[in-house]
């Protein structure tokens, strides 16, 4: 339970110590990921994650505002990355056709390739940077915890939780 800050309860050491691991882990990993989608797939991490999105949404397209929203960059990011990537023919961005104010991002052919092409070196990345560390026991117990987490925090009610 929630309670109000001067009045929190201290974590326990084991707390203590997944926490700041969780911390680093979100700090740090971040950047490998992203060096070495650069360097071995030409994509960054964010152009990566946009163009993945794409490629699974209906139709291969997203309002940009729900593009967004799923990659978690703010509006203005989101806007200039999909830009950048429209300019290099890997998506086109177009005017809404339910909603002039809107636009709509679509996922090209070129992009799907590049996609792809990219994939192997985002999947090197990810066992090399995480998973070697763990074992299948290790995998199977961090999934069912932080799954845990993320459904609790993408609540509805998760943000105004997040805030008291």
């Amino acid at each position: 339970m929630i309670t109000p800050m001067g009045q929190a309860e201290p974590l326990s050491s084991d707390e203590e110590a997944l926490w700041r691991a969780v911390m680093r882990i979100t700090r740090v990993l971040p950047r490998y990921l992203d060096s070495d989608l650069v360097r071995n797939g030409g994509l960054t991490a964010s152009e990566y994650t946009t163009l993945m999105i794409l490629s699974e949404a209906p139709k291969r397209e997203l309002r940009m505002s729900d593009l967004a929203n799923a990659t978690g960059l703010s509006a203005s990011r989101t806007t200039r990355l999909v830009d950048s990537l429209q300019a290099r023919g890997f998506l086109t961005k177009t005017v809404s056709s339910s909603d002039a104010r809107g636009n709509v991002a679509r996922l090209s052919s070129a992009g799907m390739t590049k996609l792809k092409a990219a994939w192997p070196a985002h999947l090197q990345s990810v066992r090399h940077r995480f998973f070697e560390s763990l074992d299948a026991r290790d995998v199977e117990a961090a999934a069912q915890a932080l799954e845990k987490v993320a459904a609790r925090l993408e609540e509805p009610s998760g943000a105004l939780r997040a805030n008291r």
